[in-house]
């Protein structure tokens, strides 16, 4: 993983990575992602990560047990590929509770892939 990594922590800032428009949905979850190119202009080399779950997930444990999955798998991921600066949104699916762990990964890593967010 040679990009910093930083977390999204405003409201705003996730509702303009929804603005741009890219998104990739994977059963277990929904990959929204802003590139330089779509818009990010405070892109310095950096990859910022937020993580949402909607209460159509569950309860508040369900919800914080799906955004420790997402980080989780987010983690194992990157750190075996190179990413380019971005900032991206992983939402949480009910499938995201159910769904293998390997399976998790897979989905992610497609999402990522498909995106152009990794290579």
């Amino acid at each position: 993983m040679t990009a910093a990594v930083e977390r999204l922590r405003k409201r705003s800032e996730f509702l303009a990575v929804a603005a741009a428009n890219r998104r990739w949905s994977m059963p277990g979850l929904v990959l929204q992602a802003r590139t330089a190119l779509s818009g990010a202009s405070d892109q310095r080399g950096k990859l910022r990560i937020g993580f949402t779950a909607t209460k159509k997930v569950g309860n508040a444990v369900s919800r914080n047990r799906a955004r420790r999955r997402l980080r989780a798998a987010l983690h194992d991921v990157l750190k075996s590929m190179d990413a380019a600066p971005a900032d991206l949104v992983l939402v949480a699916r009910q499938g995201t509770l159910t769904r293998p762990y390997p399976e998790l990964k897979s989905d992610l890593r497609n999402a990522l892939l498909r995106l152009g967010i990794v290579k």
